[in-house]
């Protein structure tokens, strides 16, 4: 098969999970207010402390009833068409159980928001999170060194590295669970991260077109429709969320990818935008926590730039701007660096 085949077929890919993304958002839509999957505000911090600037500046949002965990209707479609048009054991199994493990972490978290009453109703507590994403992570690094038999690492413009079962299931696991995590947390504005993970997954697909793993490239391009259509109905004002079900289950199956085009080291560059909110954040945390001061307004960055005056849409369509350009710095380096 030449390339323009393969760029066919993963175009009729994405046509497919975005058809059918816009197929089933109607029916989640009737069931998600139905049962009222009504997002709750976060009004507290990882470590328990309130968050004024946010509560205020989302106030307008939670107005009315904001359903969340509409990541379902991209797991159900990714789900359905790799398995029905696009399973392979060496280049999609993996990359799809990361998305439907991540997922289910999402899931447990998004139920517990929605249904939870107290404090428990902010969902599961980040330790436990952390625990679940890593489990997730370790498991399929195991079967990627071991079943698989990857056990290189890829320095651009240097070489392929032996590193060893240990090595290569650790940094796995951490690719999972950085991702999961960076994802999770752009999930803060109308079409923010469903914006940001779609131009990561459009250029991990094309590494993967390049390095002639055609049914991989397929599977990137599956989300990559599925986040067309979240996208349509997510702008401002946003119709629902993704919830933690999209989030972790894009952050999982795009650290897998990044894994299997070997290009582990490219994931902070392509994924920048997000690399730098999780700093924010973590900035932040650690501030407050020996310095007991705030370095931001409001943390991540997107709440700081909301607390200053700037627009949700002027900071979204900014963050794409800059999520594009690192795409295309990141399949350059893998195309001159050795990747590709």
């Amino acid at each position: 098969m030449n390339i323009n085949d393969e760029i066919f077929y993963g175009l009729l890919l994405a046509l497919a999970g975005f058809l059918f993304s816009m197929v089933l958002t109607p029916f989640y839509t009737h069931f998600a207010y139905k049962y009222k999957f009504w997002k709750k505000q976060k009004k507290t911090t990882v470590d328990g402390q309130a968050l004024p600037v946010m509560t205020k500046l989302h106030a307008h949002k939670f107005k009315h009833v904001f359903p969340t965990m509409a990541g379902l209707i991209g797991v159900i479609s990714v789900t359905a068409v790799t398995w029905s048009f696009n399973l392979d054991r060496g280049q999609t199994w993996l990359p799809l159980v990361g998305f439907l493990g991540g997922a289910l972490v999402g899931v447990i978290d998004d139920v517990i928001n929605i249904f939870g009453s107290g404090r428990g109703a902010a969902g599961l507590r980040g330790p436990v999170k952390f625990f679940l994403i890593s489990v997730v992570g370790l498991v399929l690094g195991w079967f990627f060194a071991v079943k698989l038999g990857w056990t290189t690492i890829m320095i651009p413009f240097v070489a392929d590295f032996e590193i060893g079962i240990i090595p290569t299931v650790l940094i796995f696991a951490f690719a999972v669970v950085a991702t999961s995590n960076a994802v999770n947390i752009t999930d803060g504005l109308d079409g923010l991260s469903g914006g940001l993970a779609m131009l990561a997954y459009a250029a991990f697909g094309v590494i993967a077109l390049f390095q002639n793993n055609m049914l991989l490239f397929g599977f990137c391009m599956t989300v990559v429709g599925w986040l067309l259509s979240y996208i349509w109905f997510n702008v401002p004002p946003a119709r629902f969320m993704m919830g933690d079900t999209g989030s972790f289950a894009l952050g999982a199956g795009l650290g897998v990818v990044a894994m299997m085009t070997n290009s582990f080291l490219l994931l902070p560059i392509i994924c920048l935008p997000a690399v730098v909110e999780t700093a924010s954040s973590l900035i932040q945390l650690i501030s407050k926590k020996i310095f007991h001061k705030k370095v931001f307004i409001s943390a991540p960055l997107h709440h700081h730039l909301e607390a200053i005056g700037w627009g949700e849409a002027k900071i979204v369509m900014r963050f794409w701007i800059i999520a594009g350009v690192c795409a295309i710095v990141g399949v350059f380096i893998a195309a001159t660096g050795g990747a590709i």
